[in-house]
């Protein structure tokens, strides 16, 4: 499967945008047999924890006290699965859309775009877990819960503590990590056993548009250029990409 000829206009700007590559040394662990359950438990955190960041910045920037409820309504199946271990594939089918309205905030100028990008985001993400609990599903692979890796964290940790630079940090750093996630399905699809390289294949446009979308929503809440926090997260970023990690995840370092 050549993705890199068909998706190339895709990834250029996504490659551009990083400023490293996924080194070989991880690829070649990601796509060890022995590995593929913990490819897979990460990654289906990673898109509960890519929605959840996603409903948290609406519910502390742009919706009103009624709709931050339903907000958490709308996550509760999947955290109650994640975390409780409570539910299974079938109760979570076709729960990844929102039924109730969410109401912007009167006050805020960019509520409503926020929310727009955001819930939209957040029913792609809880689609992706629901379809990753498939493939699981599908290869007798439990999911059981699993630590953190560090990549997250040692973004978040490098934020600014005021608004809207904060805010602003917390957006280019979701544009970071759907980038890093995009870049990484394109590499790891050709070693994939088919269905789960067509789901990788599937996932790069929405990845992309994601990583748009945070960095678009960054700039017009910033009302300047930011150029500066975006490489200053980019190098922070590639850091923890190209430095040694001794806890192989979906974003982890160079395997040591």
């Amino acid at each position: 499967m050549n993705i890199l000829s068909e998706y190339q206009s895709l990834l250029e700007p996504i490659n551009q945008f990083l400023q490293c590559a996924t080194p070989d040394k991880w690829i070649i662990e990601a796509k060890k047999p022995e590995n593929l359950k913990t490819v897979l438990v990460d990654h289906l955190m990673c898109e509960l924890k890519a929605g959840q960041s996603a409903m948290y910045l609406i519910r502390k920037y742009a919706v009103e006290p009624s709709s931050a409820a339903a907000l958490l309504d709308w996550f509760k199946p999947y955290e109650d699965f994640a975390y409780r271990q409570a539910g299974s594939l079938e109760t979570l089918k076709g729960k990844s859309n929102i039924s109730k309205s969410i109401i912007a905030k009167a006050d805020s100028p960019y509520s409503q775009d926020l929310i727009d990008k955001m819930v939209l985001l957040i029913k792609e993400e809880l689609h992706h877990f629901y379809q990753v609990l498939e493939i699981m599903e599908d290869r007798g692979i439990p999911y059981e819960n699993i630590t953190a890796g560090r990549y997250a964290k040692g973004l978040i940790s490098n934020m600014r503590t005021y608004e809207p630079g904060a805010l602003v940090d917390k957006l280019i750093i979701g544009a970071f990590i759907e980038a890093r996630s995009c870049e990484r399905f394109a590499k790891l699809a050709p070693h994939m056993d088919d269905d789960i390289a067509r789901f990788y294949v599937s996932l790069l446009r929405s990845e992309a548009r994601h990583y748009k979308d945070y960095l678009e929503l960054a700039e017009q809440i910033a009302g300047e250029d930011i150029s500066e926090r975006v490489t200053y997260f980019g190098k922070i970023e590639a850091e923890l990409i190209l430095s040694p990690d001794d806890d192989f995840k979906f974003h982890s370092g160079i395997p040591v």
